[in-house]
């Protein structure tokens, strides 16, 4: 995408002036655009016309509010053609009170008053006005929450009855009398005890003096376990892959959480259409409840092809096969493609599941990759072997081994060969609450890599990358998103100038800074020409405001550089707009920013992301 920056080395004075005027318009063009989206946001609405009758309740409010007006909603019939009928007004005027107090009895309310006065709007139509006084509510003077059985003395249920919403001298509402009772049951049946039921559920009440009582006997029942796990449906799968699926194991406290977390990792395989899991609680034995599990496989071979654009990349071709079941032992073989316009790859990859849960697994990998971002010019090809392994709380970790030959030009340096045996090891802790599309979450990165000449390399470095993504969700539909990454190189023997490319460091781009170029942001050589860096700071505060379900617009600022001394450091930084469209195959994001510091001078940059796969 073309960088709709100024340039103060043209000798024409007319383009002069344009370009000293350059942050002028450019500010004016963002103040029209922050003008607009506030109106659009903020002030823009669609005005209803005037309705012929309409009801106005006065006098309460909160959920009692919404109660009424649900009882009040007029019937069908009421209005034809734009007329209301006089006669049917009458009849559902006269019954206004009834129905009031009828939505006010679940909220404590037994002698609420109420009040239709029938105006006539200087606009036009018909204003039922309803005026309710509720009154003093009813009263708990007692609520007695009682355990038996053998889970009469469990901590969790103790603390789920010390919490239940409805305490002594609390106004009585059925709603929340109705949401303590099933709480407790449902926590009841999640820690095991499948047969939990209420032997005494009851509400006393005595309108006339506004008190009432609450009388609740759970009798827990017995306590269940898990027991066997039978599969059924998938027989070209063997058992011990299955199992790897399991969140909960023979023994355990039976829980329809980890049934439901089962049937969750079974679905995110991608190797199942249906999966239908049953409690045969009927044939539990000694308090064990066997679990069927229902697998309907879906299609062994894939083929997913895919187009896309992005301001890094250009435009883009992908292609995947798939196999996710090699060998009939669940293993997969993955070969992608990918051409695009500065980005050309090519990888093969086997990933052989582990036992300990579905984050375990090991992955080789070859790849052939050539890039050439205007920056400078790759190729190179690698052979990489990763041990990965899920841990609690989200984390995952893993180790690895790559080989890696690079064939590189950067700038004025000319080109380079480099080999290099390179030894690592990275963290991932992530918690998203929806990781399609997640509104409040976390990603913490750290990686840890080097070589040594000993190690059939060229020559001797040790790296350190981190990174985090916070995603903090906001009232009036706003989300805010920081974003942080840094790297630091320690080298030695060799000078700069034989690093390749893929282990220098670059800022600028959609990813990174963005209203700067991909990877355009780093140390110049004699020429001027980006030849990266030792180290990297860089990061990002966005704020997006959802205006619909799958529509967003978002303002931000980036700001980082790639250095290679703290003394050479600048800061380029940028601010922006940007519109989001939320897809089935992830968002479209267009971002139109400006440099306010750098390198580059000020200047106006369009990026663009938009991927689309089937």
């Amino acid at each position: 995408m073309p960088d709709l920056s100024q340039s103060s080395q043209s000798p024409h004075r007319h383009f002069r002036r344009s370009a000293r005027n350059w942050p002028r318009l450019v500010c004016s063009l963002f103040l029209f655009c922050f003008c607009l989206l506030f109106s659009l946001l903020f002030f823009a609405r669609s005005v209803p016309a005037a309705d012929p009758l309409q009801v106005r309740v006065e006098g309460v409010e909160g959920k009692l509010l919404e109660n009424v007006q649900k009882v009040l909603a007029l019937p069908p019939g009421l209005i034809h053609d734009g007329q209301v009928d006089q006669r049917w007004l009458d009849w559902f005027q006269r019954r206004i009170p009834k129905r009031v107090l009828e939505a006010a009895q679940p909220f404590g309310f037994y002698h609420a008053e109420v009040e239709v006065d029938q105006q006539t709007r200087p606009e036009g139509g018909i204003l039922l006005v309803v005026l309710v006084k509720p009154g003093d509510p009813v009263r708990l003077d007692r609520v007695d929450v009682v355990l038996e059985g053998p889970g009469a003395s469990h901590s969790a249920l103790e603390e789920k009855i010390r919490k239940f919403p409805l305490q002594k001298g609390d106004g009585l509402r059925q709603d929340l009398y109705e949401e303590g009772k099933s709480g407790l049951k449902a926590e009841a049946i999640d820690r095991g005890y499948l047969q939990a039921e209420f032997s005494r559920h009851e509400i006393r009440l005595w309108p006339g003096e506004n008190r009432a009582e609450i009388q609740l006997v759970l009798e827990t029942g017995p306590r269940y376990r898990f027991g066997k796990t039978i599969f059924t449906g998938a027989e070209d799968y063997p058992e011990k892959f299955l199992r790897r699926y399991l969140a909960y194991r023979a023994g355990k406290i039976f829980s329809y959480r980890k049934l439901g977390l089962t049937q969750q990792n079974f679905l995110d395989s991608d190797r199942f259409r249906n999966v239908t899991l049953t409690p045969l609680i009927e044939q539990a034995e000694e308090d064990r409840v066997p679990v069927q599990v229902e697998l309907d496989p879906s299609a062994r071979y894939r083929l997913r092809p895919g187009i896309g654009y992005g301001t890094d990349t250009g435009a883009r071709f992908s292609l995947e096969y798939r196999d996710v079941n090699l060998w009939h032992l669940g293993n997969q073989w993955v070969i992608e493609g990918v051409i695009a316009e500065r980005r050309q790859f090519l990888e093969n990859r086997f990933i052989f599941p582990g036992k300990r849960n579905i984050d375990t697994y090991s992955v080789l990998r070859a790849a052939w990759e050539k890039e050439d971002p205007k920056v400078f010019k790759s190729q190179k090809v690698f052979v990489e072997y990763e041990r990965l392994r899920g841990f609690r709380h989200g984390i995952k970790g893993s180790v690895f081994l790559r080989l890696l030959d690079e064939k590189f030009e950067v700038g004025d340096e000319g080109k380079g060969h480099t080999r290099l045996l390179i030894p690592g090891c990275r963290l991932v802790w992530r918690k998203l609450d929806n990781p399609a599309r997640p509104r409040r979450g976390f990603q913490l990165s750290a990686e840890v890599r080097g070589t040594h000449e000993a190690l059939l390399s060229d020559q001797s470095l040790m790296q350190v990358i981190g990174g985090g993504d916070f995603l903090l969700p906001l009232p009036f539909r706003l989300a805010l998103t920081i974003r942080a990454e840094g790297g630091t190189t320690f080298y030695k023997n060799r000078s700069f100038r034989d690093l390749p490319p893929s282990l220098r460091f670059f800022a600028g781009g959609d990813q990174s800074i963005r209203g700067f170029a991909y990877q355009s942001v780093g140390p110049e050589d004699d020429d001027g020409d980006v030849k990266g860096g030792s180290h990297l700071l860089a990061g990002g505060v966005e704020l997006e405001r959802a205006i619909s379900e799958n529509w967003g617009v978002a303002t931000f600022f980036d700001a980082g550089d790639a250095y290679d001394k703290v003394t050479n450091f600048h800061l380029n930084s940028s601010v922006g707009i940007g519109v989001r469209r939320y897809t089935a195959v992830g968002p479209l994001r267009v971002d139109l920013a400006y440099r306010l510091t750098g390198r580059q001078g000020h200047g106006v940059r369009l990026h663009v992301g938009l991927g689309v796969g089937w």
